[in-house]
């Protein structure tokens, strides 16, 4: 099934389940999952509400081909700002926790624009990720990805920053939220290009903030991801990492604290 016939189905649906072709290793792919807990939290809210900050747990893999359920509660909502918290249980277990934050524009003397964003190479002179049945990721059949900052995964050359372009293979009716939390946690730990062989790694938090009002971009355009380490070492790395529309403007940022087993 495509994204968008996904979150389709969370919208009219509690129980879900969701097809081998989006896996992640043993697990789903994080950013699909969190984006239908978004979807089904977005529900909860007054409108003229946008999501402004989302933290993540990944408590547990939610396995492919299993039925899980999502839900989502309002915990308070205030003159400009609601609070929701969404949860991914399977097996009678929790995999995912969500809590985020929506809120209204507000009146403010306080203006200060984004840094710009960083120089990177035409997407057709970047090379491509292509899904490769066994080799890369599966969900990588559904997501494109063009490198054009730092090395490969498992390439032993190291350095601090990954990154480059990235959009959805089969092209979404309009780009929403959901559809950017989905394409930001594509891109594979910042971490791997450290290791020399494949070794595992998972990401075990996530805090994604989104930029509004959201900058215009179409929904074939490609959005440019650059993720940078902050620290490293115990078999934990701590990431930043910005995204921006293909004129420059600052869609989201995201901070992950990964686990690697290598």
């Amino acid at each position: 099934m495509t994204f968008d016939e996904l979150l389709g189905n969370v919208r009219q649906n509690d129980e879900l389940q969701v097809s081998p072709d989006w896996r992640q290793g043993r697990a789903t792919f994080g950013g699909l999952v969190t984006a239908l807990v978004f979807e089904a939290m977005v529900a909860k809210v007054a409108d003229g509400r946008a999501m402004r900050a989302l933290q993540v747990s990944f408590v547990g893999p939610v396995e492919a081909g299993v039925p899980f359920c999502v839900s989502a509660e309002l915990l308070r909502e205030g003159k400009a700002v609601s609070q929701v918290q969404g949860r991914i249980t399977q097996g009678g277990e929790p995999r995912l926790v969500c809590l985020a934050s929506f809120g209204g524009g507000r009146e403010s003397a306080v203006r200060v624009e984004p840094a710009a964003a960083p120089q990177a190479k035409p997407v057709d002179l970047c090379g491509a990720l292509p899904h490769i049945p066994g080799v890369t990721p599966e969900f990588t059949r559904h997501i494109e990805m063009r490198w054009a900052f730092g090395h490969l995964p498992f390439s032993g050359k190291g350095g601090r920053e990954m990154g480059g372009w990235m959009k959805f293979r089969e092209t979404p009716e309009r780009m929403t939220d959901a559809h950017i939390i989905a394409l930001v946690d594509a891109w594979p730990p910042a971490l791997l290009p450290h290791l020399k062989v494949p070794a595992p790694a998972s990401s075990l938090s996530w805090a994604l903030e989104v930029v509004h009002p959201r900058p215009q971009m179409k929904p074939d355009d490609w959005l440019l991801y650059r993720a940078t380490i902050d620290q490293a070492g115990a078999g934990y790395g701590h990431i930043h990492a910005g995204i921006w529309t293909p004129d420059g403007d600052l869609v989201a940022l995201s901070r992950q604290t990964v686990t690697v087993f290598g």
